[in-house]
C-alpha cells in the first residue's frame, strides 16, 4: 500500500474539540447554549443507534440535546405539529428528523416543514437552492465532512479535477456543488456513465458515493489521486463494513484514501454539531466559527 490514510476518526475528534471550544465561548460571553433537537419516528434499529450516538456527542460538546421519540404509527399531522413547535422554540437551534421515515409519512413534506435556518441536515429545498447558487446555506453533513478532509489534506483545491460517483440529493449533488465552490472542475458520474474507468483516470479527487460495495477499482484511478469513500456497505458472507472502493487495489494507486470504517462516517456527526453551532451563531447575529463551514 502506498496511499496515505486519511483518518476520519481523528479528524472528527479535532472538529468536535473545536466545536466544544466555541460552545464554551458562547456560554461564557453571550449566555447562549446551542440546542439540537432530534426526532425519531419508529423503531428502526440502525436509526436508534445513530440517534443515541448523536445525543451522546451533542452533550459531550456542551450543547443541549432534545430527543423526541415517536411511535411508528404517528400521523403526519402530529409530526408536523411537533416540528412547528420546535421551529418556534428559541432553545432549539438545530432540528434533525431521522430518515428513513415510516412509509405513510411524506419525507419531503416533513423536511420542508423545518425552519431552513434550523435545518442542520441541509436537506430543506431552500438550503439546496442556496447551496446551488453559491449563497450562504446549511450544508449537508456528509459532503461538508468530505470537503473539510480534502481541504485539510490539500490546502487549496482550486483547479483540481474532481469526479463524484453518485448523484443522490444527500451526498452526490451537494458534494459537486461544494467542490465547484472551491474552484474544482467537477464531473458527476453515475450508473449510466459510459466508460467510468476513463472518466476516473483523469480525476485528482474521487468521491465515491454510489452505494455499491467495492465497485471502484484501483486500476481505474489516476496515480496519486485522493479518494474519499462515502460508501458503507455489508457483503453477504463477509464480516465488517465495506466501502464503494476496493480498498486494497485503490490504496496501491491513490495518493491518499479514507478507510471504511473510520473515514467519512465519524465526520457526519461532527459536522452535524458544527452545523448546529453555525445555526446558533447565525440566529444571534454572531460571527460564524472559522473552519467549520463551507
Amino acid at each position: 500500500m502506498t496511499a496515505t490514510i486519511i483518518d476520519g476518526k481523528a479528524f472528527a475528534a479535532k472538529v468536535r474539540a473545536q466545536v466544544a471550544e466555541h460552545v464554551q465561548r458562547l456560554k461564557d460571553e453571550h449566555g447562549l447554549t446551542p440546542g439540537l433537537a432530534v426526532v425519531l419516528v419508529g423503531e428502526d434499529p440502525a436509526s436508534q443507534v445513530y440517534v443515541r450516538s448523536k445525543g451522546k456527542q451533542t452533550v459531550e460538546v456542551g450543547m443541549n440535546s432534545f430527543e423526541h421519540k415517536l411511535p411508528a404509527e404517528t400521523s403526519e399531522a402530529d409530526l408536523l405539529a411537533l416540528i412547528e413547535q420546535l421551529n418556534a422554540d428559541p432553545a432549539v437551534h438545530g432540528i434533525l428528523v431521522q430518515l428513513p421515515l415510516p412509509g405513510h409519512l411524506d419525507s419531503d413534506l416533513v423536511i420542508n416543514a423545518i425552519d431552513p435556518a434550523k435545518d442542520v441536515d441541509g436537506f430543506h429545498i431552500s438550503n439546496v437552492g442556496l447551496l446551488g447558487t453559491g449563497q450562504k446555506a446549511m450544508v449537508p453533513c456528509t459532503p461538508l465532512g468530505c470537503l473539510m478532509m480534502l481541504r485539510d489534506h490539500h490546502g487549496s483545491l482550486s483547479g483540481m479535477n474532481a469526479v463524484v460517483v453518485g448523484r443522490s440529493n444527500i451526498v452526490g449533488k451537494p458534494m459537486a456543488q461544494l467542490l465547484l465552490g472551491d474552484s474544482c472542475t467537477v464531473t458527476i458520474a453515475h450508473s449510466r456513465t459510459r466508460d467510468l474507468p476513463d472518466v476516473l483516470s483523469r480525476a485528482d479527487i474521487v468521491v465515491a458515493a454510489v452505494g455499491r460495495p467495492e465497485m471502484l477499482r484501483g486500476e481505474w484511478l489516476k496515480p496519486g489521486a485522493t479518494v474519499i469513500d462515502v460508501g458503507i456497505n455489508r457483503i453477504e458472507g463477509r464480516n465488517g463494513l465495506f466501502g464503494d472502493c476496493d480498498f486494497d487495489s485503490c490504496a496501491e494507486v491513490a495518493g491518499a484514501i479514507t478507510p471504511v470504517p473510520g473515514g467519512v462516517g465519524p465526520m457526519t456527526i461532527a459536522c452535524l454539531l458544527a452545523n448546529t453551532l453555525t445555526a446558533t451563531c447565525r440566529a444571534n447575529g454572531l460571527a460564524e466559527p472559522q473552519g467549520l463551514t463551507a
